[in-house]
């Protein structure tokens, strides 16, 4: 039985167990992933972030995330950020800009004067096909019927597929019912994250997200940078918008036909070791 450390980290709220596995190349399999994950009987965490060694020469590392269900997810901000502090804090970090491998693709990322980090996203994707959603747009939204009514929502893909929809009153917004139905609708193949948004001015939002595989967190990263996009392609909001989420507050700012970069804090709360053995 050998023994393996890992640490707990947030980017707003939303929490990682991060285990280091570079010189332990195994897998871990949903079981596992799912009993570190329990916030009674294991560590307890929204995602789990899994470090590798890099498969490009010009990365510093390479990150798998599974989310609190045991499902893999094929991007994550706020655990983009936590990794970048995570091999800061091991000096793993020569200078900036620094290349990260995420499942979604290359991740760019800057430490900024203030601690925070920005990382480059990449591009929004709308073509439904790609998202992917079997669902044909009626402009920029999407329409369906649910079990309270025709449901309009926005969708886009950030590494990830998310759907948006527009709220009065973000205190109000249907996680539990509308959005884990939506979130789970098999016109979304590969399940989506659901976002509410109630937007305060062109400058601010307010944002919750109900995340596949992991129900509502305190904050989603690659989820307000798809509500940006997705809002800034209907020109409801200003290329640099402050998003407000339960857990804190991410800067976004996205320009059409550029790529979608993410501002935030990432917060080290604890380092642990736990018993490993086949049936952790």
């Amino acid at each position: 039985m050998a023994e393996l450390r890992f640490d707990k980290m947030h980017g707003a709220g939303n929490d990682f167990v991060v285990l280091d596995l570079r010189a332990v190349e195994r897998d871990i399999d949903a079981g596992t992933a799912r009993h570190l994950a329990d916030r009674r009987r294991g560590v307890g965490c929204d995602q789990l972030l899994i470090v590798r060694r890099p498969q490009a020469a010009n990365s510093l590392a390479r990150y798998e995330i599974r989310n609190a269900d045991g499902s893999a997810a094929g991007q994550c901000g706020n655990g983009a950020r936590c990794i970048a502090l995570y091999l800061a804090m091991r000096g793993e970090t020569p200078g900036d800009p620094f290349i990260l491998e995420s499942p979604a693709g290359p991740v760019e990322t800057v430490r900024c004067a203030d601690g925070e980090f920005e990382i480059d996203m990449g591009e929004p994707v709308f073509e439904p096909e790609r998202i992917p959603l079997a669902l044909e747009a009626t402009g920029t939204r999407y329409r369906i019927d649910s079990p309270w009514g025709e449901l309009a929502f926005d969708a886009a893909s950030m590494g990830n597929p998310h759907a948006l929809i527009q709220v009065e009153d973000i205190e109000q917004a249907p996680l539990e019912t509308t959005g884990a139905w939506l979130g789970r609708n098999p016109v979304f193949p590969e399940g989506c994250n659901v976002g509410f948004t109630q937007i305060i001015d062109r400058q601010n939002i307010r944002l919750r997200v109900f995340e596949r595989g992991a129900g509502e967190t305190p904050a989603c990263g690659s989820g307000a940078c798809a509500a940006v996009a997705m809002l800034r392609r209907k020109n409801l909001v200003d290329d640099t918008v402050n998003v407000f989420l339960p857990g804190g507050h991410l800067v976004i700012k996205w320009r059409e036909r550029d790529r979608v970069k993410m501002k935030g804090p990432a917060v080290h709360v604890f380092s642990g070791s736990l018993r490993w053995n086949d049936e952790t």
